[in-house]
């Protein structure tokens, strides 16, 4: 399941971002979004973050979040580690850091949410252009799934789906 730099609260106060939709990278590795998702995600001219989730996905979120999130997550780690806390983990720390070095950008979607994936995440994508994506509403960001990933993940988390609302639901 695609992981977040920090767990802390995110903003729910608007309807989650929900849906599936096959889109298509055009030859400069551009692609638009569903306008319902792209506007409820950032509003125009603001900027979003492009993620790494895992190999074959990128998240797409809201900029003020995630800042805000990955603000204070490293704020606490340096905490931590001036506090004494890590000592002895400073390879886990340089590994973490390599990660943020690498793992997001700050993007801005251009007129009618047509999104251009940059290079470093073209390849950790790995969709060439002309070739398909699955855009994905997954409730405070938006996804963009390799079908042949996509689909192997649906096909081993969808039989957890009944147990996984009723927990959360009840």
């Amino acid at each position: 399941m695609p992981c977040e730099p920090v767990r802390q609260s995110l903003d729910v106060s608007q309807p989650f971002l929900l849906g599936e939709h096959r889109r298509s990278l055009d030859e400069r590795y551009r692609l638009s979004l569903p306008a319902d998702l792209a506007d409820r995600l950032c509003a125009a001219g603001e900027d979003c973050v492009l993620t790494k989730e895992r190999a074959g996905v990128l998240g797409l979120w809201n900029a003020s979040d995630w800042r805000g999130k990955l603000e204070a997550g490293i704020r606490l780690v340096q905490d931590k580690m001036q506090a004494g806390r890590l000592d002895g983990r400073l390879d886990e720390v340089q590994t973490l850091w390599r990660l943020l070095s690498t793992r997001h950008t700050f993007v801005r979607l251009a007129g009618r949410a047509r999104l251009s994936i940059p290079e470093g995440f073209r390849e950790f994508l790995g969709v060439a252009p002309g070739g398909e994506l699955l855009v994905v509403g997954a409730a405070v960001s938006v996804e963009l799934w390799r079908p042949e990933v996509w689909f192997g993940y649906i096909e081993e988390q969808m039989p957890e789906f009944r147990r996984l609302f009723d927990q959360l639901s009840g």
